[in-house]
């Protein structure tokens, strides 16, 4: 016979709970003691205010967890950029509205996610104030697809900004002169059948055919821009000549090259897009004209430009600066 074990049954380390019972239904848990149900009361007490209602639990982060940082605010560099809204004159001829169509197009290449759109003074629909209806509580910058400073420049544009009030604008300076201008009349003239072996010789030389307009500034632009094509021809002859509202026209112009002995001459179209004035122009041309500048990868890096350069311009004076020195 052995002798009964004298060892202690070990208790479980965990707290009894009231659901413990044998098989006959009684309870094998010592009830808690009055000092622990008081203490169960009282929290259970606590969380009841004074007019009976419940109150929240609020639940404390453990001190060593690490609070989350706050999601960072959109800076103002993050925020979508101002749209690009190109000016157009307008045109009865059907290839005109083709034509700037495909510029706005060759800018949305460049430059992809940036908010192109169109808007004409005349002519063609979208019209100017239209596009700027349907940009109501937007930044746009109207970029005037436009040689020189003329009426349309000085007046339309920005009585067209004014009469849009929901809309915060900035105009910027309209293409000409320009380098990038320059290389794009380059450009075409070689299309139509310029040799580099013309530059610098004695019968060759350049119509700049423009539009032509009454404002001395306009016209400014136009002779400035004539003498850069010069310098990058390596010193040709380029005449400014207009299809109205100024003279030289551009028959007289041809005539008078032809009189110092300059028969091999070329007409380099001035013109953004096909139109009358273009047409008539190329007309009077003894060879083949040079096309309207259109979709020359030239000017489409010239709208951006222009589009930059008056984000830059953070003050109205600097602004009006840029319209009278561009």
């Amino acid at each position: 016979m052995t002798e009964p074990s004298t060892q202690q049954p070990r208790r479980s380390p965990l707290p009894p709970t009231a659901t413990d019972t044998d098989s006959g239904g009684r309870s094998t848990v010592p009830l808690d003691s009055t000092a622990q149900l008081l203490t169960r009361v009282t929290a259970q007490l606590s969380l009841v205010s004074r007019n009976g209602t419940r109150r929240p639990m609020h639940r404390t982060r453990p001190s060593d967890t690490p609070r989350l940082p706050a999601a960072p605010r959109p800076s103002p560099a993050e925020a979508a950029p101002p749209t690009l809204l190109v000016v157009a004159h307008g045109s009865r001829d059907p290839q005109a509205l083709r034509t700037v169509l495909a510029l706005l197009d060759r800018v949305r290449d460049l430059r992809p996610g940036l908010d192109v759109r169109l808007g004409h003074i005349e002519l063609n629909q979208p019209l100017l104030p239209d596009t700027l209806d349907g940009l109501r509580g937007a930044d746009a910058v109207l970029v005037p697809l436009l040689l020189g400073r003329g009426h349309h420049v000085k007046h339309d544009l920005p009585a067209a900004a004014a009469a849009a009030p929901s809309v915060r604008t900035r105009i910027a300076a309209p293409l000409g002169p320009h380098p990038l201008l320059v290389e794009a009349l380059y450009g075409r003239l070689v299309e139509a059948g310029w040799d580099p072996a013309d530059e610098g010789g004695r019968r060759a030389a350049v119509v700049l055919a423009a539009a032509g307009s009454r404002d001395p500034d306009s016209a400014q632009d136009t002779r400035r821009t004539a003498r850069m094509l010069a310098e990058r021809l390596g010193a040709v002859p380029v005449v400014p000549a207009y299809a109205s509202a100024a003279t030289p026209t551009v028959p007289a112009a041809l005539r008078a090259l032809a009189a110092r002995g300059r028969h091999r001459t070329f007409v380099a179209s001035y013109f953004t897009a096909p139109g009358r004035f273009a047409s008539a122009a190329a007309s009077a041309a003894p060879r083949t004209a040079a096309v309207p500048l259109g979709a020359h990868p030239a000017m489409a890096r010239l709208l951006l430009h222009r589009y930059d350069q008056a984000l830059s311009a953070t003050a109205p004076s600097e602004m009006v600066s840029l319209l009278a020195s561009a």
